[in-house]
């Protein structure tokens, strides 16, 4: 938990034309919300669990990185401010969720936010991140003439209430085709399918959320993809949530890989 007085996203500047954002990484529960919620929703276990540590590389390429430090449970950074459904028909969570992925209730009776309430957090918590997300790319593309912006994510193999079966351990979204250069697509999904201990989706249950959507805008110069990991290919996926050094290894080198394609790409395509 936390008293609510820290900051709510953080910022590490780099020198590269790539920005990592992690919109779920953070655990931060205000004291005024985590009263409210119950034990279980206390323990935030639909947190993107260790993925700024997953993507400690990022700083040799010279990526900037931004993260959250506030839990999704609060409010999630990668839905539409409107809390318009970013898949229609199929289950998901929303703006401020009022239940966790496996459709458990987050709140004690009578704890959910109201409409005033979501309106605070959204422009207290949720507006921050996208201004520091809006002025950093603005500033790469500023500089290197374009921005390539990889949203990064993780979730459990096994969630039954939003997918069938296990999830394809790399799971590549790019608003199907919309949030960048179709020949970028293609050699992001080549070099994950070319990872024979991984299996490797494009635009199949995660095409992307909020953020490759609203950003992502190649006429623009801004490219953007989303990778939604399976949390087997690093980490325990049940309590502690512990991080596993063998297996964060093996993935380490694909998304290594992921994102000097997309560099090369950019140089190759802008330079």
């Amino acid at each position: 938990m936390t008293d609510d007085t820290g900051p709510v996203f953080w910022l590490a500047e780099g020198d590269a034309p790539l920005l990592v954002s992690m919109p779920h990484i953070g655990t931060g529960l205000p004291q005024s919300i985590a009263e409210r919620l119950t034990p279980l929703a206390r323990q935030v276990s639909d947190t993107d669990w260790h993925v700024d540590r997953l993507y400690d590389f990022a700083a040799e390429l010279g990526a900037h990185r931004l993260g959250a430090t506030r839990s999704r449970y609060v409010i999630d950074l990668n839905r539409p401010p409107d809390d318009a459904s970013l898949y229609p028909g199929q289950a998901t969570t929303g703006l401020c969720p009022a239940t966790d992925f496996d459709g458990v209730p987050l709140y004690q009776p009578g704890g959910q936010p109201d409409a005033a309430e979501v309106a605070d957090r959204r422009q207290r918590y949720w507006q921050p991140y996208h201004d520091a997300l809006a002025d950093a790319l603005a500033r790469i593309v500023a500089k290197h003439g374009y921005a390539l912006l990889y949203d990064a994510h993780s979730i459990r193999s096994r969630v039954p209430r939003l997918f069938d079966g296990e999830l394809a351990t790399l799971n590549i979204g790019t608003a199907d085709g919309r949030s960048c250069d179709p020949v970028l697509e293609r050699r992001v999904a080549d070099t994950c399918r070319n990872a024979r201990a991984y299996s490797a989706v494009v635009n199949g249950r995660f095409k992307g959320g909020y953020i490759t959507r609203a950003y992502g805008a190649p006429s623009k110069h801004v490219h953007a993809v989303q990778m939604e990991l399976a949390q087997r290919t690093y980490m325990d996926e049940s309590p502690p949530y512990g991080f596993d050094e063998t297996r964060a290894a093996g993935i380490r080198s694909v998304l290594r890989d992921v994102f000097r394609v997309m560099l090369d790409w950019g140089a190759e395509t802008y330079g």
